[in-house]
């Protein structure tokens, strides 16, 4: 492999890694503050990459579904912490497993009684269909680029706000001891909704922007959940920053295990993990690094 190779092979991982960090990290947020389990929260992932090929076949712009599928992505959220997920705080894990995968039953009915079993492709925005040469016979897609820088963005916006704002300091406070900030008078049912809704955007932004440089299709939900999962307890559960150095570790190891062992790509990232896990129990970061 020369050096362009390799240098697409990582892009290509660092993008998929971001991806995935935008999805875990709204997967450890919910788990972290909440300590709810949401096996539901792939299917947000695929709700967004429907609600981009929905939007965008009836507007014909990408950045309508960008904010439009954020919105929807945000009241749903909303409703469902509302409606449901307020009910399992405090409660034990199965009670959280067995909501959430019937989350997952009504949300793939809906989805199939919408858009059946059709696979569904969503056009890039125009000025970002074009490519980046980097030899006589490589190149490489702008959106993939894009995708990179957007990402960044959003990660860096979570980090700025858990880190430097109020609302940041009192989820972090209700994450290491929620009775003694419930006792300073902090109302955790608002921050509750907020969060599990945040969660939800996260997934929901994941599946939008990998939409145009993926197919949309029925089931593509699991694969991501999967590895979210896998992206938490690498990183260490309830850490966001761990969330992150995680993301970006199963994706270079994905992208390149893809070009060097082909038949078992997806076991060189269980791998990782127990690497990793035999190292650290805890994760990369633990508990404690939001």
């Amino acid at each position: 492999m020369d050096l362009v190779s390799f240098a697409v092979q990582l892009l290509n991982g660092v993008q998929y890694g971001l991806v995935l960090f935008l999805v875990a990290s709204g997967l450890t947020l919910v788990f972290g503050i909440l300590g709810v389990i949401n096996l539901a929260h792939g299917a947000f992932y695929m709700l967004g990459a429907y609600l981009a090929y929905w939007i965008t076949a009836r507007t014909g712009s990408f950045w309508a579904a960008l904010v439009g599928g954020v919105a929807i992505a945000f009241v749903v959220g909303l409703l469902l912490e509302e409606i449901f997920v307020k009910r399992l705080y405090g409660r034990d894990h199965l009670a959280q497993v067995l909501l959430s995968f019937g989350l997952i039953l009504v949300l793939d009915e809906i989805r199939h009684i919408l858009f059946g079993k059709d696979v569904h492709s969503v056009p890039a925005p125009e000025f970002l269909r074009g490519s980046i040469q980097l030899t006589e016979v490589l190149s490489y897609p702008v959106y993939r680029l894009a995708i990179c820088v957007f990402c960044l963005a959003v990660a860096a916006a979570i980090f700025l706000v858990i880190q430097k704002t109020r609302i940041g300091m009192i989820v972090r406070a209700g994450a290491e001891n929620r009775d003694m900030t419930r006792a300073l008078g902090i109302r955790f049912d608002v921050v509750n909704r907020y969060v599990f809704a945040v969660g939800i955007v996260l997934a929901a932004l994941g599946g939008i922007v990998v939409a145009p440089i993926s197919t949309v299709f029925p089931g593509m939900d699991n694969q991501m959940l999967i590895l979210s999962f896998v992206v938490v307890v690498l990183g260490g559960i309830g850490s966001v920053a761990g969330a992150a150095i995680g993301a970006l570790l199963i994706g270079v190891a994905d992208s390149f295990g893809k070009v060097f062992m082909p038949n078992f790509s997806s076991f060189t990232i269980y791998v990782l993990m127990a690497a990793v896990l035999l190292w650290r129990p805890n994760g990369i970061l633990g508990r404690r690094e939001i």
